[in-house]
């Protein structure tokens, strides 16, 4: 049974727009019986409150109740998506489930596995998301991951010839502009469950010796990056272009913004973001080294970006591969000690299967043109 203020704190979690998140240890739930606010924040003794019952009487409030239950609901309620390697099971010419292995093929790039069929007697690969490519998809796949962790094109290639694959580097640049354009269109249908609180930031990067600016969104819970661009300035860019993306994107807006005092953020906050109804995104803009409106995540975000961009000694174009790769990298294949060795993607609720994330989305992302949510991609 509930006492009384643990009653009120779930009518509270249930009610719409009651509880805004501010970061992960603060929020701020609203007053039942006027139109104040009370804070709540989370610390090593545990949580605290700013309305009377916990700083007078040290009882546990209804608002913090409130807040525990919605993190609860939260949970039992997030989007799950599963994409799930892709296999043959079905022979590509009769569609008979009656089919073995028979060999392999070989070329100088590696190995690919052929099948025949017991019924109609003929012989076939599946190379799922890898048709016509001479390569195989663990080299390409392999490729891909080097170059997202770090190495120069000449390098990945170096290592792929001591494997005893012939390759050139520009095959390599090739292969990665190619698949993260397939990835990308097929990863921009996912909506991930995100949190309510995002984050905004920009980095100055080199493109072909001009200074240029990296605009990036990030959600402030699961440090999935949303979306990004590159701008020609920092002063006079309209950043309405990337809230807008972030919103059709992820499917709603957010209900705190956090960025620093860039006047451009806040334009675009009131272009894309604020209304004259509820609710309404409350735009935080003062950010300190310490305290709850630092930006520390936002700038290791950046720090990734720069250590990625000082290897290869700055990008060749605004619409380089690199950045939309790594981005591809960060949310969805490589883990996060901040997340208890979760991936961004997987913190959102979307989890990808195999043990090389790379060929999983590739195939599904050659396979099935939309993604719906709430569904596992069987196993073909």
């Amino acid at each position: 049974m509930f006492d009384s203020r643990e009653q009120k704190g779930l009518e509270i979690a249930n009610r719409l727009n009651q509880i805004m998140r501010v970061n992960d240890c603060s929020y701020k739930v609203r007053s039942q019986s006027g139109n104040s606010e009370y804070e709540v924040l989370k610390s090593e003794l545990g949580w605290t409150c700013s309305c009377p019952d916990r700083t007078y009487r040290g009882v546990k409030c209804k608002h913090i109740y409130a807040v525990e239950f919605s993190l609860t609901i939260r949970k039992q309620v997030q989007t799950r998506l599963v994409i799930q390697p892709l296999a043959s099971s079905v022979c590509k010419f009769c569609s008979s489930g009656n089919i073995v292995k028979d060999a392999q093929r070989h070329n100088k790039y590696g190995d690919i596995q052929r099948f025949r069929c017991e019924d109609c007697g003929k012989r076939f690969s599946v190379n799922i998301g890898f048709e016509k490519m001479k390569a195989s998809p663990q080299v390409i796949t392999s490729a891909m991951q080097l170059y997202s962790t770090g190495e120069f094109l000449r390098n990945v290639r170096n290592f792929l010839i001591l494997q005893g694959v012939s390759v050139s580097h520009v095959a390599v640049y090739k292969w990665i502009r190619k698949y993260v354009k397939l990835m990308e269109k097929y990863l921009d249908q996912v909506k991930p469950n995100v949190s309510d609180t995002w984050r905004a930031d920009e980095l100055y990067v080199k493109v072909k010796g001009n200074m240029k600016y990296l605009f990036a969104l990030m959600d402030d819970e699961t440090r999935f990056w949303i979306a990004q661009e590159v701008a020609d300035t920092k002063y006079k860019h309209d950043a309405g272009n990337l809230f807008r993306k972030g919103k059709e994107l992820m499917g709603k807006k957010p209900l705190t913004l956090i960025t620093d005092g860039l006047q451009a953020y806040h334009l675009a906050y009131k272009k894309e973001f604020w209304t004259s109804q509820g609710p309404r995104t409350q735009h935080i803009q003062h950010i300190t080294i310490r305290g709850d409106h630092n930006n520390n995540k936002m700038e290791r975000m950046n720090g990734e970006v720069r250590d990625r961009e000082k290897v290869v000694r700055g990008l060749k174009k605004k619409d380089t591969p690199l950045l939309k790769g790594y981005q591809v990298f960060r949310n969805y294949v490589r883990p996060h000690m901040g997340l208890d060795g979760k991936t961004p993607a997987e913190a959102c609720g979307i989890h990808v299967k195999g043990n090389n994330k790379w060929l999983t989305l590739i195939q599904n992302a050659s396979r099935h043109p939309t993604v719906n949510s709430d569904t596992d991609h069987p196993t073909s």
